[in-house]
């Protein structure tokens, strides 16, 4: 059986626990927020990213490269959001920084050793 905490499913683990804690927000909000348009949509997002961890975490090179692009796109983010976000550093004080740096740092890290250890793009 496969490692499951290791670089080749470490996007897979964290699609997982995101969407664990996707659908436990869900469950709050239906439950004690009486809330249902909002809730679904996040549900939603709970749904795809769980399937693409089940099927990455399989080996289907379709789940892992989207998997790929999600988190690259998510580090993007949060490198343009060092140097432009104004809410997040209004929020943080001086701990955004730290934390965004951590933030973006780890995702790097993630995205590039998961292309590497799965050859996303080796012909």
């Amino acid at each position: 059986m496969p490692r499951i905490v290791s670089f080749k499913h470490s996007l897979e683990l964290l699609a997982a626990l995101i969407a664990g804690a996707a659908v436990l927000g869900v469950l709050q909000t239906f439950i004690f927020g009486r809330h249902y348009v909002i809730p679904t949509l996040i549900l939603a997002l709970a749904v795809l990213l769980g399937n693409l961890a089940r099927f990455g975490y399989r080996g289907q090179a379709w789940a892992k490269h989207t998997l790929f692009w999600i988190f690259f796109v998510l580090t993007s983010h949060l490198f343009f959001a060092l140097f432009f976000a104004a809410r997040p550093r209004e929020l943080l004080g001086s701990a955004f920084m730290p934390v965004y740096g951590f933030l973006f740092l780890a995702f790097a890290v993630l995205a590039i050793q998961y292309g590497r250890h799965n050859r996303l793009f080796r012909a």
